[in-house]
């Protein structure tokens, strides 16, 4: 049958005809109303029935890929869209036989036409047609639909014609199930040579090609070992042939080893392979594709694909190849790792099981076909329980859930989604499980599904654990702005009104007093974040536990008079040593006194008792105090548990005691617990530590109270410090207590009044701007002038570290701010005596 030419058919008549479908926007109409129809079989449009006028408008009206064949002779009339599937045939078929159209196909397409024309509707989704819109073979697949148009008198004249293609969805969907099918296949499979045969066989069945042929490149890149391979019935198997890639002609050979995928329809007519025809021939291979993978940039294996004929390699052949080559080698290279560790596999099979997630598979009936024993084990249930049922009979408790609905979501939309929900099991025990349901291709649906209860609870927790933190550091801004008030106010009082010596000193009194408060805010801080980060570094000594409770009850107890408590204190009458830190294990013993005080409502009762047991001592502390929930005894010790246990702030504090007591107690190697029967029903709260054996019975240093020494001998002291109103505040203190100072607030000019003033103490902040006071001191004990005066180090930062980066520079003491008075004044004390 003739094809269509431009010549037969594109003869213009000058004068457009008035005819009503031609003046429809478009090319196809544009180029209707323009051609000559006297010699076309369908005649000139004024002849036309009222059918084809009608069957015609639909078409060039329609969106939609649409055609109508007329008549006896086929003769095709289309719209814009079908023009476009047509490609390079388009105009040319316009007005010719559809026959001679798609004469490619035509042995495929005429039993659909004569059904057709004999009176009969058809439709056909996603068939697969071998066409030459642009003269190469390429498979394109369509839904088409196939109607029948009636004259007047009901005889079939023509057929009406609509043709979607859906050929990019249909690669897609292909590509994605020979994916599944490949990792399906080689899954189980434990040799590299297993695997490299299983996925040629299933890309060459799936391509409908002569053979697939994997090749192991050498160091040289030049030899070639042929892999196990797959051919159909009129191609030469490849396998265990060793070849030169050179042989197949060196522009093959350079662009495989450079790494480009080379694809060839004929090697006959190709230059790159025309000249090495025979080496091909040999080898009943007429065309190919050749992927190479290059790994560290160097030639490792081809991926060939070769047919016994002239076939034109399209980008969807290629690039299923492409994914081929990366998934069969990741797969041969994991079934090499694999290999060694079989045997430990092997046996600890059963633990493996335990830990992979549920699947199953649905039907597009809703019927069980699948479930894996993991699956079994989460859903509670027997495989007869299962399998070959209904899903909706095995989980009716599902229906009108989310879980329900999104089963029935992908299975309507065929979009896979997630989803987390809590699920009742067959004992009745609520469990919250992670489904993911994807769309499989018979209908129905695959689904992946796991517990993720615990994930859930450590989830909550998180949560509930930042929730706490964030009223821990509302707590905390409120509990440092409160002393800045009285702060705030006092220092207005001194400089607005004229006070007395008595107004003076209260007034002092009241600042000192707060910025105690402040002080022991921001040393709760600094403990609780060293002993976290494991800073803390303990001065471990046999210690009597009878002196840790008395000096911590001691601490305490203008708290327990201030609140009227009725205080009873039960101590073993022979010593009893333990091993550890005393400061530290008098504020863990303080702290818990301190809790049990602050929450218990006054005039309530208080008792420490301790025993002693052969290998250890416990230390109990009992109140009739306001008392707490179980859930939050047990979480007492953590951090910023305080914000829920008194939410009216009135115990003041940051709530870091307990927590610090725990973090103290397990440096000691010991416990601490909390009990309580409920609100408004106490609490307990005991400390075990280990017990020293007897000949340890010797009682640990105890705190060497020293006098607070007053300055005997004025000395000349150089104070340095950025801070303007702390470094004046320092010098009146010193003035007064009858020291010669000057201040300095930059260090480049200390060091020059250093040298003219001598100073024997310099008491030096470390932040400094320029240099800093650690490399300051270094300066000072380089110049003569300053080389023995008494370095003292004054700064916000006291950790270990920062002691002994003061120590090597020079420092001879270390004061963290704000700076105990006291204390400096028994060193300076101490220096003066020296002097």
């Amino acid at each position: 049958m003739e094809a269509p030419t431009h010549a037969k058919i594109l003869r213009m008549n000058d004068s457009s005809q008035n005819f009503p479908w031609f003046n429809v926007d478009g090319e196809v109409a544009s180029l209707m109303a323009r051609l000559d129809w006297s010699a076309n079989a369908i005649g000139p449009p004024a002849t036309w029935s009222q059918q084809l006028n009608t069957v015609v408008g639909l078409v060039l009206q329609s969106r939609s890929p649409a055609a109508v064949v007329w008549g006896h002779e086929l003769s095709t009339l289309y719209n814009d869209a079908y023009a476009v599937q047509l490609g390079d045939k388009h105009p040319a078929s316009l007005g010719t036989s559809f026959s001679a159209i798609w004469s490619e196909i035509w042995p495929e397409i005429e039993p659909v036409i004569d059904a057709a024309m004999a009176g009969k509707s058809l439709y056909f989704e996603d068939i697969p047609y071998m066409v030459e819109p642009t003269g190469v073979p390429t498979q394109r697949w369509y839904t088409s639909s196939f109607s029948p148009v009636k004259d007047s008198s009901c005889t079939v004249v023509g057929v009406y014609i609509t043709a979607v293609e859906t050929t990019k969805r249909m690669q897609v969907e292909r590509r994605y199930a020979f994916q599944a099918d490949l990792t399906e296949r080689v899954r189980h499979l434990n040799s590299s040579d297993d695997i490299v045969a299983a996925a040629s066989e299933l890309l060459g069945r799936h391509l409908g090609i002569g053979g697939v042929a994997y090749a192991a490149v050498d160091e040289s890149e030049e030899i070639l070992t042929m892999k196990p391979d797959w051919a159909s019935g009129g191609s030469q198997s490849l396998a265990g042939a060793v070849l030169r890639l050179d042989d197949f002609g060196p522009l093959v050979g350079d662009a495989v080893r450079a790494g480009k995928d080379l694809a060839i329809a004929d090697i006959t007519t190709d230059e790159r392979s025309a000249a090495h025809a025979a080496a091909y021939a040999e080898r009943s291979i007429r065309s190919f594709v050749s992927i190479p993978l290059l790994k560290d940039g160097r030639l490792r294996a081809i991926l060939n694909l070769h047919d016994s004929a002239p076939h034109y390699w399209t980008t969807h052949e290629i690039a299923l190849a492409k994914d081929m080559v990366d998934r069969t080698w990741s797969a041969v290279e994991n079934s090499r790792a694999q290999s060694e560790l079989r045997r430990e596999r092997d046996q600890s099979r059963h633990v493996f099981d335990n830990m992979t997630e549920g699947f199953g598979l649905v039907d597009k009936d809703w019927t069980v076909v699948y479930m894996n024993p993991a699956g079994l084990r989460i859903t509670r249930r027997a495989a007869e329980e299962v399998i070959g049922r209904n899903h909706w009979q095995v989980w009716p408790e599902l229906a009108g859930t989310v879980v329900g609905d999104l089963f029935e979501q992908v299975i309507r939309t065929r979009k896979p989604g997630v989803v987390e929900a809590p699920h009742t099991m067959p004992d009745m025990e609520r469990r919250w499980i992670e489904s993911r349901v994807y769309p499989s291709l018979d209908g129905g649906l695959a689904f992946f599904f796991r517990d993720i209860t615990e994930r859930k609870a450590a989830q909550e927790k998180l949560e509930a654990a930042d929730r706490r933190k964030d009223e821990f550091l509302a707590m905390l801004a409120h509990e440092l702005r409160n002393p800045l008030a009285p702060i705030s106010a006092a220092a207005q009082l001194l400089q607005v009104v004229k006070l007395d010596e008595e107004r003076v000193r209260q007034t002092s009194q009241v600042i000192g007093r707060q910025v105690q408060h402040m002080t022991s805010l921001v040393d709760d801080l600094l403990d609780v974040s060293r002993v976290t980060r494991g800073l803390i570094e303990l001065d471990n000594e046999p210690l009597d536990i009878r002196n840790i409770v008395s000096d911590a009850v001691e601490q305490v107890t203008p708290l327990i008079r201030s609140r009227r408590h009725h205080f009873a204190l039960h101590l073993p009458p022979e010593t009893t040593m333990v091993a550890g830190d005393k400061k530290r294990l008098v504020q863990v013993v303080t702290n818990i006194l301190n809790n049990a005080a602050k929450y218990t409502q006054e005039g309530g009762n208080i008792v420490l008792k301790v025993e002693v047991h052969a290998g250890h001592v416990v230390i109990d502390v009992t109140d009739n105090g306001i008392g707490m929930s179980r859930e939050l005894a047990d979480r007492a010790f953590d951090l910023f548990a305080q914000a829920e246990r008194s939410s009216d702030r009135s115990s003041g504090g940051l709530g870091l005691g307990l927590a610090l007591v725990r973090s103290l107690v397990d440096l000691h190697r010991g416990k601490v617990t909390c009990e309580s029967a409920g609100l408004g029903k106490g609490s307990r709260f005991t400390v075990c530590l280990p017990r020293l054996p007897q000949e340890h019975g010797r009682t640990g240093h105890g705190n060497s109270d020293t006098a607070t020494k007053q300055a005997g001998h004025s000395l000349r002291i150089l104070v340095v410090d950025d801070n303007v109103d702390a470094a004046s505040l320092l010098a009146m203190l010193l003035e007064i207590a009858g020291h010669d100072v000057q201040v300095e607030h930059g260090a480049h000019r200390a060091l020059d009044l250093a040298r003219k003033t001598a100073p024997q103490v310099c008491l030096l902040d470390i932040g400094l701007p320029e240099m800093d006071g650690n490399e300051l001191a270094q300066h000072l004990r380089a110049q003569p002038e300053t080389a023995r005066s008494v370095l003292i180090a004054v700064t916000g930062y006291g950790q270990d570290q920062d002691r002994r980066q003061t120590r090597a520079a020079g420092f001879d003491h270390h004061l963290v701010k704000p700076v105990d008075i006291e204390k400096l004044m028994s060193l300076l004390s101490e220096v003066g005596e020296h002097r």
